[in-house]
């Protein structure tokens, strides 16, 4: 199984990033699909999840107002998109295959993409 993250990057306070996780070695539909992040010296932490069919989507409270999460399950790839993003917002954010929506555990990890919002 791989989920090969990727579109981070360095951006100014106010800008827009798109994540985007290529997963192959599992059948990508049958999963619920979740990216997490961790910042410097923090734990990681929850960003946002959506399920099989793209329809149900749930995120961290502090990001819902400003992040999307979607999917292709023709492509077998999730995004992020990132909008109005803070210095606050700089971590590794990571994509996972997840079970359940609201309490997402992972099951596979890929291996993160670095986000660097400058002030």
């Amino acid at each position: 199984v791989q989920l090969q993250a990727s579109g981070g990057g360095l951006v100014q306070a106010g800008g827009s990033l798109r994540l985007s996780c290529a997963v192959s070695g599992l059948t990508f539909s049958t999963y619920i699909m979740g990216w997490f992040r961790q910042a410097p010296g923090k734990e990681r932490e929850f960003v946002a999840s959506i399920g099989w069919l793209g329809g149900t989507t749930y995120y961290a409270d502090s990001m819902k107002d400003r992040f999307t999460i979607s999917r292709d399950n023709a492509k077998n790839t999730v995004y992020l998109q990132m909008n109005s993003l803070k210095p606050e917002d700089t971590a590794v954010y990571y994509c996972a295959a997840v079970k359940g929506l609201r309490t997402p555990k992972a099951d596979y990890w890929g291996r993160g993409t670095l986000v660097t919002v400058s002030s």
